[in-house]
């Protein structure tokens, strides 16, 4: 992998990561563009592995929420007296952040193999976007109507995070995108486009992090023989700057806008993949 392409890789993952329109199906359509075998050990290794990046960017964007939450969270395991909503916070992101952790270990070899497909990556970026559609229409009829129902970060509940981490297992598929899967299950609480948003974030945090560096660990010679670490760790500095920015412009576009245009480009993308794979201009797998 030369310079050129490593950099445009990771400006895809610093871009698409926290938007809701699937960073893994983004880059596995990039990478099949390349010509590179999305089912290749190296490949899947070097796609998880330079969304550390695009996490670091968001530790470093909400590092005064973490180190508050994580705090409150110590501090009222010691003293029960000092539990607040910052500690039930803090429980809700470790717990909301278990089933992706399991489902994705325990299915790990299905979903880099079997569902690295452009067909996958197609259908998932449509039919998901019907339902990010339907939890964005949901919240605004919610607002209009019965604005008293809708809920600010104070307000969520372990079971809030039990729902929307059990969802955020949906985007193990690529196409349906972590945040797109995690916003729309928030969006159907009752939780506002910004909290909702926040969420997405704090809940992938940790799976993303040590999902990026177990493949750094256990594919560390499948990249070191294929891609090349120097190329992998030039897309993961990438990425890092870019996403940085893009979690600073959506959370400001969220807080006046629907996801409307994310629904509308996702559908398009779906359309455009399957009329590639079609007439035969990429392959599928």
């Amino acid at each position: 992998m030369d310079w050129f392409m490593s950099i445009l890789l990771g400006i895809v993952e610093g871009v698409t990561e926290f938007l809701p329109i699937s960073s893994t199906g983004h880059l596995t359509i990039t990478e099949k563009l390349m010509g590179w075998s999305i089912d290749s050990p190296d490949v899947t290794a070097f796609t998880a592995v330079i969304q550390v990046g695009a996490i670091a960017a968001a530790i470093l964007y909400f590092w005064k929420d973490i180190v508050r939450l994580a705090s409150a969270w110590f501090i009222g395991i010691i003293h029960t007296s000092k539990r607040g909503t910052d500690y039930r916070l803090g429980w809700a992101v470790i717990i909301g952040s278990i089933p992706i952790g399991i489902v994705g270990l325990v299915f790990r070899h299905f979903i880099e193999t079997a569902l690295r497909s452009l067909w996958v990556v197609a259908a998932a970026l449509i039919i998901w976007s019907l339902v990010l559609f339907a939890a964005d229409w949901f919240s605004e009829l919610l607002t209009k109507q019965q604005p008293e129902r809708i809920r600010t970060e104070e307000s969520l509940t372990v079971k809030d995070a039990i729902i929307i981490g059990c969802t955020q297992c949906i985007a193990l598929i690529p196409g349906v995108s972590r945040s797109g899967a995690t916003i729309a299950a928030a969006l159907f609480r009752g939780i506002d486009r910004t909290t909702a948003t926040r969420w997405s974030f704090f809940l992938g945090i940790p799976a993303l992090t040590l999902s990026g560096l177990l493949q750094a660990v256990t594919s560390f010679d499948d990249i070191s023989t294929g891609l090349g670490w120097g190329p992998t760790l030039v897309a993961t500095a990438v990425s890092f700057v870019v996403a940085y920015i893009t979690i600073a412009w959506l959370l400001k576009f969220v807080a006046s806008n629907r996801f409307t245009v994310f629904i509308i480009y996702r559908i398009i993308l779906g359309l455009i993949i399957i009329a590639l794979i079609l007439f035969g201009v990429i392959l599928a797998v």
